[in-house]
């Protein structure tokens, strides 16, 4: 199911996770304990790795960079897409993208994505490492990597791609008590998503869909 240019997430009826898992605590939200989570392997399978596919094409390798920017109540960086863009317009992303053959790698995507979208200097970015593989319904296979970022970072948004760029209070992004569960039927099967609004004093920022779900898949990663 292509999304329609006029769908709107939010009419989708949605209930709230029920789950009773707690928040992350906020001590493993430091850099020293993310740098420390991101070391240690642990056996894990997340909740969110495939939506419904839409596309015939075949499965190309993209990154986005979660970017976490190291303020004293650390923050998660985020974009909105601009409106005209054939795709995922106006919706809130990671910045990244498709890999190209000169890349080494998703590492080398995410930071030249954040560089091209946002104008992050890599000298602002640690990386950290990466989660899990996340499969897009138009055939994107997407690298999370994550990357702590200094909070004197400087930005500058391409204007074609990016209407907005701001932060997100990671905490909130890492509770359960904020995500919610949304459910609707589709020719190709039935299309799940979660969202997590978020009100900045201004304006709501709709987080959902993929971009929700590698959060969500964040979660349960420095839960364990």
């Amino acid at each position: 199911m292509t999304i329609p240019a006029n769908f709107d997430p939010r009419q989708v009826p949605f209930e709230p996770d029920r789950s009773g898992l707690p928040a992350v605590d906020p001590a493993r939200l430091t850099p020293q304990a993310l740098i420390e989570r991101f070391s240690r392997h642990v056996e894990w399978e997340p909740d969110f790795r495939h939506e419904p596919r839409f596309s015939e094409r075949s499965l190309r390798p993209a990154a986005v960079l979660v970017g976490l920017v190291m303020r004293e109540r650390p923050t998660v960086l985020l974009t909105q897409r601009t409106a005209h863009l054939s795709s995922h317009s106006g919706q809130v992303a990671f910045p990244g993208g498709k890999t190209d053959e000169t890349d080494a790698g998703p590492h080398a995507t995410a930071l030249r994505e954040a560089q091209e979208e946002v104008g992050l200097a890599a000298e602002y970015a640690q990386v950290i490492g990466s989660l899990p593989l996340y499969t897009t319904g138009s055939q994107y296979e997407i690298t999370p990597v994550v990357a702590l970022l200094h909070p004197e970072l400087e930005l500058s948004a391409n204007t074609f791609e990016v209407a907005s760029i701001f932060e997100v209070p990671l905490d909130f992004l890492m509770n359960p008590a904020n995500h919610r569960y949304h459910r609707m039927p589709s020719p190709h099967g039935t299309r799940h998503w979660l969202s997590m609004p978020y009100h900045d004093g201004q304006q709501e920022r709709y987080i959902w869909g993929a971009t929700a779900g590698m959060l969500r898949n964040l979660y349960q990663f420095l839960s364990l």
